[in-house]
């Protein structure tokens, strides 16, 4: 019988850099007041968002996962060379073939890279990161470069006063290399395909969404599933500094927050509330609120972090880590 060699891992993983970019037109609620019927004050009750950023025409996805994902390689102080696979979470690729992770590789200069997309639409980042750390763990891969990036207004009917409101553009990214001492924890992951028809696209051209089942399914299922995350890291809510869910609804994330807390989380625990001046960016909510919160001095290096996401699909997904 032939016996297979089997690549030697790292023991553990860690995020060694971030990064992130956003489009340059900032969109307010009295600017789409402007072309529907709504207000800042209805936008803001509800969602929680002041403004958003929206792409121009011919800035792409791709275009601003390079971005995030040099920022990231700079970052952790690595050039384009010292990664060896680039994952690209992403739900609004108007191409499926091909994928958007290879150009974007090439674009960074990270050549002849194992490349691909992931689709889990807001899970998507988390997903990634999983995958990635467990690839460098097991040996398959070096350092692994993670970009959440999306183009949502490419999908969003521009007078939906339900839809257009929430979401934006914008990418976040994240370089994953081996470790001495664990800085990614177990990803917890799931879905719920019988709530499939909640989030979708209408006639496949345009996103939509069930805004008070989505809200009632989030607000009541997803601290359970972050205190699953924390549980498979072995620590406690109260060890938590940095509270990052995806950034959907203000709402919600509030709501996540609280039942933590009343799980043990402390007070003065810093919940991500990127959503207010980012919108709702799907798979590059979570690694750019996080890089805006440390440049804005919220969060610092060694800080233990959850992140949760979670979206259509049903698809969810977490875990902790330890910031760079």
């Amino acid at each position: 019988m032939t016996t297979l060699r089997l690549p030697g891992g790292a023991t553990a993983t860690r995020i060694l850099g971030i990064g992130s970019t956003q489009p340059e037109r900032v969109v307010t609620n009295d600017d789409l007041s402007k072309i529907m019927d709504t207000t800042d004050q209805w936008i803001r009750e509800r969602v929680g968002i002041v403004e958003r950023r929206f792409a121009d025409k011919d800035e792409s996805a791709e275009d601003m996962a390079v971005v995030a994902g040099s920022k990231a390689l700079a970052d952790a102080g690595l050039a384009p060379t010292d990664v060896d696979t680039v994952i690209l979470a992403n739900c609004t690729s108007v191409t499926p073939i091909p994928n958007g992770a290879a150009p974007v590789a090439d674009r960074i200069g990270v050549r002849a890279a194992g490349a691909f997309d992931l689709n889990a639409a807001c899970a998507g980042f988390c997903y990634a990161l999983g995958v990635a750390s467990d690839l460098v763990r097991s040996g398959s891969a070096g350092r692994v470069l993670v970009i959440g990036s999306e183009k949502l207004t490419d999908l969003v009917d521009p007078v939906d006063r339900a839809n257009a409101i929430i979401f934006a553009d914008g990418a976040g990214a994240a370089v994953v290399g081996p470790a001495e001492e664990a800085g990614i924890g177990p990803v917890v992951w799931g879905s719920a395909g019988d709530m499939v028809d909640m989030i979708g696209m209408r006639d496949g051209k345009y996103i939509f969404q069930e805004g008070q089942s989505v809200f009632r399914w989030a607000t009541t299922q997803i601290a359970p599933i972050a205190l699953r995350a924390l549980d498979a890291a072995g620590i406690q809510p109260s060890d938590v500094d940095v509270l990052v869910p995806h950034q959907a609804n203000l709402r919600i994330v509030e709501a996540i927050a609280k039942r933590l807390r009343a799980k043990g989380a402390r007070e003065d625990m810093v919940v991500a509330d990127d959503i207010v001046h980012s919108g709702n960016t799907s798979s590059a909510s979570i690694p750019m609120a996080l890089d805006h919160m440390r440049a804005g001095g919220r969060v610092h290096s060694g800080d233990v972090a959850l992140l949760i996401g979670f979206g259509a699909g049903l698809s969810y997904a977490g875990q902790v880590v330890i910031c760079p």
